[in-house]
């Protein structure tokens, strides 16, 4: 069965950094894009970041330049660095795959069960 696993989450001062992961496992044929997304409290899950598997990558209008979406192919995991932290940075972070299991049906769309950052002094 297919899942995504995230970590590096937790609690952090503004302007510090953070690395999270998320990696796919459980018969898995092919894996092609692989994005982050977060949820602040009260609001909409917000896209951050997608990378493609031919590493082509895309961000969205307020992160580019702080945070830097990555992935390795051979450990189907992809990674989101993030720095320069600010509170509003605060959310639950999302990895969100493209993935075609094992045994056909398509390409489906994956989430993890999402990863806490809280960014506060």
């Amino acid at each position: 069965q297919v899942q995504l696993v995230e970590s590096g989450g937790g609690l952090v001062q503004p302007g510090g950094s953070l690395r999270l992961s998320c990696a796919a496992s459980g018969g898995i044929f092919m894996i092609s894009t692989m994005g982050w997304y977060r949820q602040a409290p009260g609001e909409q899950r917000e896209w951050i970041a997608r990378v493609r598997s031919g590493g082509i990558t895309e961000y969205g209008n307020s992160e580019k330049g702080r945070f830097t979406i990555s992935r390795d192919n051979a450990k189907n995991t992809v990674y989101l660095q993030m720095n320069s932290l600010k509170p509003e940075d605060t959310a639950v972070y999302y990895c969100n795959a493209g993935i075609v299991p094992i045994g056909g049906g398509g390409l489906g769309d994956y989430w993890g069960q999402g990863t806490q950052v809280t960014v506060s002094s």
